[in-house]
């Protein structure tokens, strides 16, 4: 999953009842959106076997001998889906993404059980991109093909080395056996799928990065995402943190991630990621394009458009409490609307990491703002070349890529 600041969320209302708050969002405001954006579904299953120490996502180590509480976790997922209904009402579901934690914790049943309760409620795309993440150690052979039995048309499977003394450093409860045995296993159950590998890593030289590169590259993933470790707060290694690679390898290992990419077929249309053509996530790119979505689930996040406001909501993070929370039909513990000076920066956090930018015009259909709210930042990255721009389109130069938080920071 992409990760999405949330802006300034305050704690929901005391008491506040669901139709006063869809009152309170549906009010007349500043902001004036003439269509609602695109709308997916975030599902949030938060446990893991272990927690890794460079996790900063909300997810839960599991006890349990018998696995996560799957009964009463779903119907805590139903209850909350069923008092999301009037916030959402009638708009079509493009996407669904179950993150985590690691969902492949969940039987292929639970996972049925689970969209089956979505397609009963929720109006979805015909021929919808349905992503599972699933970690390797966490299947038994043939579980993927029950996973697509169930409805699931992608898969993300979070392998992040293929050397096994990296896999330690990183606290993985996998060994590179097992990721190339589960990359092998999606290849043969689904038309596609994506590998997530990280770079600089502990004590990680470029000849060993490159040996991982290769060997994912060896599967012919349709889709693969990199991603720089980075040293989260509140995490093991913030407090402990590893020898990690200097910036001059890192960059050298990210030259080497273009190129190889580049030379097997795999465009690089994001940040992080690169597709064959027609593979790219339908689900991210509805993030990165400031779309809506309506996340569910433990500690899950949504982005939700008004005509009038551009409203977020965070869910209860621990599990016990969210499901208590969600069975009452009260599982949002946070909400606010975006304030209007924030809408520019957190418009183009999402739209900047996309190497093909975006549309002029889409900014004032996302945000209800015109574009005059973000004039002066433009002019100013396009002066210090971080962008090109055209009547139409806003593109980032390989200068704003290489500095893309030095370009987003611009629209503060």
């Amino acid at each position: 999953m992409v990760e999405i600041p949330i802006g300034d969320a305050r704690r929901a209302s005391s008491g506040e009842t669901d139709a006063a708050r869809l009152a309170r969002y549906l009010r007349p405001g500043t902001l004036s959106l003439a269509a609602l954006p695109p709308l997916a579904l975030y599902v949030h299953l938060p446990w893991c076997l272990r927690k890794c120490p460079y996790c900063d996502f909300n997810s839960h180590q599991l006890h349990a001998a018998g696995g996560p509480p799957e009964a009463r976790y779903l119907e805590a997922l139903r209850c909350d889906l069923e008092a999301a209904l009037p916030f959402v009402w009638g708009r079509r579901i493009h996407s669904i993404f179950i993150g985590g934690g690691t969902p492949s914790l969940f039987s292929p049943a639970a996972i049925d059980s689970l969209l089956a309760d979505a397609r009963a409620r929720l109006p979805l795309a015909p021929g919808l991109e349905i992503t599972l993440e699933a970690n390797p150690g966490t299947f038994e052979r043939d579980r993927f093909r029950a996973y697509r039995s169930a409805g699931v048309t992608r898969l993300s499977v979070g392998v992040q080395s293929f050397d096994d003394k990296k896999l330690q450093a990183l606290g993985r409860v996998h060994d590179a056996a097992q990721a190339a045995a589960a990359v092998e296993e999606a290849c043969a159950a689904f038309d596609t799928f994506n590998i997530d590998l990280m770079y600089a890593l502990p004590g990680q030289s470029l000849t060993e990065f490159e040996a991982d590169l290769a060997r994912a590259l060896s599967f012919e993933p349709p889709h693969l995402s990199i991603y720089h470790l980075t040293l989260e707060a509140n995490t093991y290694f913030a407090k402990h943190p590893p020898e990690l690679p200097d910036d001059e390898t890192a960059f050298d290992m990210l030259d080497s991630i273009v190129r190889r990419t580049e030379q097997t077929g795999l465009q690089r249309y994001e940040v992080s990621a690169f597709a064959q053509p027609g593979q790219r996530s339908q689900h991210n790119l509805n993030y990165w394009q400031f779309g809506d979505y309506l996340g569910i689930g433990a500690g899950a996040h949504s982005k939700l458009s008004f005509p009038h406001r551009v409203v977020r909501q965070v869910r209860f993070r621990d599990p016990s409490a969210y499901m208590a929370q969600a069975m009452a039909g009260t599982a949002i513990a946070q909400d606010d609307e975006v304030a209007r000076d924030q809408l520019p920066f957190e418009f183009m956090l999402n739209a900047l990491r996309l190497r093909e930018g975006f549309e002029l015009a889409s900014f004032p259909e996302r945000t209800g703002l015109p574009l005059g709210a973000i004039a002066g930042a433009l002019a100013r990255a396009e002066e210090r070349g971080l962008v090109v721009r055209d009547l139409q389109t806003v593109v980032p130069t390989t200068r704003g890529f290489d500095l893309l938080s030095d370009l987003q920071a611009l629209f503060l």
